[in-house]
């Protein structure tokens, strides 16, 4: 059954399907390369990319892994990850429609979950956490990479806020500090930040990318012009050409 929420996100990305195809956030940032060394793969590994988009992390890992299965809610994107792989010549990875809060895949068979720049998305983070611990082997791992919200209060409601002018299918950017609390509450033995970071965003590009109507770029801009110092500080504001940075983590989940 098709929520109000997987609808939200079906329509905002299968018209930005394409367009996240050259992004270069997703395609090459550095969050990417710290993501694959932290995987550590060995070549025998199988490894499930949870809402892979157009398949950069899975296309990324599938070389030093057995099988890589990409999932994600919007066929759209998940064939622009197919046509990617078949360009790039990657055999070892299969992309299909699935909700990362359902798996479709039996216990223990993963070795390592992925899951980079989509969490902010999820309606019910637990039950994404859960269901990625039930699909991992004993021991196995989930590398969890996204943007968070400062632990400060204001900075917190202030981010949030503006991505969600920015793109209607946003739902939260967690702090880090609830990231590594929830990974505890479901199945994982030890949860770790093992990586901060931040993406710098061009603001054309970031609002071209999600088709972002001109009200709300223009509410968005106003936003971002009248912030206060500290928010101005703590997000690299600047005014022209317009722009931000958003701070990223990389949380690592062991399971029990």
């Amino acid at each position: 059954m098709t929520t109000h929420a997987t609808a939200s996100i079906q329509g905002q990305f299968t018209a930005a399907a394409s367009a996240y195809t050259v992004s270069s956030v997703h395609a090459a940032g550095k969050d990417l390369a710290v993501l694959a060394e932290a995987a550590a793969l060995t070549g025998v590994e199988r490894v499930l990319d949870i809402g892979t988009g157009v398949g950069f992390t899975a296309l990324r890992l599938a070389p030093q892994a057995r099988e890589v299965v990409g999932i994600d809610i919007t066929p759209a994107m998940l064939d622009q990850a197919r046509a990617l792989a078949a360009q790039r010549g990657v055999t070892n990875a299969r992309f299909e429609e699935a909700d990362g809060a359902a798996l479709p895949y039996p216990d223990a068979s993963f070795d390592l979950v992925a899951c980079r720049y989509c969490a902010h998305h999820f309606v019910d983070p637990l039950a994404v956490l859960r269901e990625a611990a039930r699909v991992l082997r004993p021991g196995g791992r989930m590398l969890l990479a996204d943007t968070v919200a400062h632990e400060d209060p204001a900075h917190d409601t202030f981010l949030n806020a503006v991505e969600l002018l920015r793109d209607r299918s946003h739902v939260r950017d967690w702090r880090a500090s609830e990231w590594v609390r929830m990974f505890q509450q479901c199945g994982f033995a030890r949860a770790a930040v093992l990586d901060r970071d931040a993406v710098v965003l061009d603001g054309d590009d970031w609002v071209r990318r999600m088709n972002t109507p001109p009200t709300a770029v223009a509410m968005l801009k106003e936003l971002l012009r009248e912030a206060n110092p500290a928010q101005r500080a703590a997000f690299d504001i600047i005014d022209d050409p317009w722009g931000l940075s958003l701070p990223t983590v990389l949380v690592e989940g062991v399971k029990a």
